[in-house]
């Protein structure tokens, strides 16, 4: 996604040494020395030796495993219905799981998202080996084009930092691209600065379903975005410091960009917005419109939220292109609290109705389809 300001070095709480891939440059993996000794690799899901099922692979970065990278173990479960259980330790790669490889579940053993870290440095603007850059959907750490994946307890993370590369002005650093349908995340981390989670469709006619539960989200501009229909369920979302800017806006939090055929959007309820940022220097949202879709309709809608004080009560929404402003998207709110939720000037912020809010539900977002009764 554009940048409103290119080539701006950013600064975060020690994550990021890029190119490190230690677990003190990235501030994540708390308990390396259990990865690196644990008698049980693996925790309640077996081993090797004794398979949860005969469709597990087991991953694990010191050879007690069936694979010792998640991308070789990805190339390994050929075919649907594959699950990968995969032993703490941080995992520096590229993966994508294309659309041959549908229901799959990938799963931290540790049951600690912090434990296993999956992470890259490429930028949309980093050059690619064979000529040209690799753009916003290249630079993704992660891409998931298959239907029916699910993750529990891993982080997805893209550590590549504008400080580092003055000379790089596309500063888009994706996480996690989701395309597929029916894509689960539950007790999962998303850490980057630019583009975090890109939550998509693999088509401008194909509506993806998405579900995040118990997540957190971390990064500064635009740091959840797509076209997918995606409702983020108890969710933590955190806005990050930026000493490179004088004033606000640091950055926004969602950029839509929903298809104008689908009818739903982006859904947030029962979640929190924090910040490390002075008060009211983050906007909620802005409207992504990309070149590639000039009739998309960008829906969200926030509701029983926890705003904090990082988000601009004043005007929480703005434009990403004046030629499509944000007042003529599908923009609300319903009963949002805290500071960053204040209704300080009519009309800044649109408000459901209650009976508009009884159909602004993951049941009415999600259809036949309830990935919450799965929740461990």
């Amino acid at each position: 996604m554009p940048s409103p300001h290119p080539r701006l070095p950013l600064s975060r709480r020690g994550f990021l040494l890029a190119g490190a891939g230690t677990a003190a440059a990235l501030g994540l993996a708390a308990r390396p020395a259990r990865a690196a000794t644990g008698r049980r690799p693996f925790g309640r899901y077996g081993s090797p030796a004794a398979r949860l099922t005969p469709q597990t692979l087991y991953v694990d970065p010191h050879g007690r495993g069936d694979v010792t990278s998640v991308r070789d173990g990805v190339a390994a479960a050929t075919g649907s219905g594959r699950t990968l259980v995969i032993a703490p330790g941080i995992y520096r790669d590229t993966i994508a799981l294309d659309v041959t490889r549908a229901e799959a579940t990938w799963i931290g053993a540790s049951e600690d998202p912090r434990d296993t870290v999956i992470v890259y440095d490429n930028a949309a603007g980093t050059p690619k080996p064979g000529g040209g850059t690799y753009g916003t959907t290249g630079s993704a750490t992660t891409t998931v084009q298959a239907d029916g994946f699910t993750a529990r307890w891993i982080t997805f993370a893209n550590d590549w930092l504008r400080a580092d590369h003055p000379d790089i002005t596309g500063t888009q650093a994706v996480a996690v691209k989701v395309q597929g349908d029916r894509g689960a995340f539950h007790h999962c981390r998303f850490l980057g600065h630019q583009d975090t989670l890109y939550a998509d469709s693999m088509a401008l006619g194909t509506f993806a379903r998405q579900y995040y539960a118990h997540c957190y989200v971390e990064g500064d501009v635009d740091f959840v975005f797509g076209r997918a229909t995606a409702v983020y369920d108890n969710c933590h979302f955190h806005t990050l410091d930026r000493t490179d800017l004088a004033g606000a806006p640091y950055g926004f939090v969602f950029a839509p960009s929903t298809a104008g055929a689908n009818p739903r959007g982006y859904l947030v309820t029962r979640s929190r917005v924090s910040g490390e940022a002075p008060d009211a220097f983050y906007k909620l949202a802005r409207p992504w419109v990309p070149s590639s879709d000039t009739t998309a309709h960008p829906s969200l809608t926030v509701r029983d939220t926890h705003l904090g004080p990082g988000v601009d009560p004043v005007a929480p929404y703005t434009n990403m292109s004046d030629a499509f402003p944000w007042q003529s998207q599908r923009f609300a709110e319903y009963r949002n609290t805290g500071p960053g939720a204040r209704i300080t000037v009519p009309g800044n912020r649109p408000q459901l109705t209650a009976e508009q809010a009884r159909s602004a539900t993951r049941a009415t977002y999600l259809g036949d389809w309830a990935p919450w009764k799965e929740e461990c």
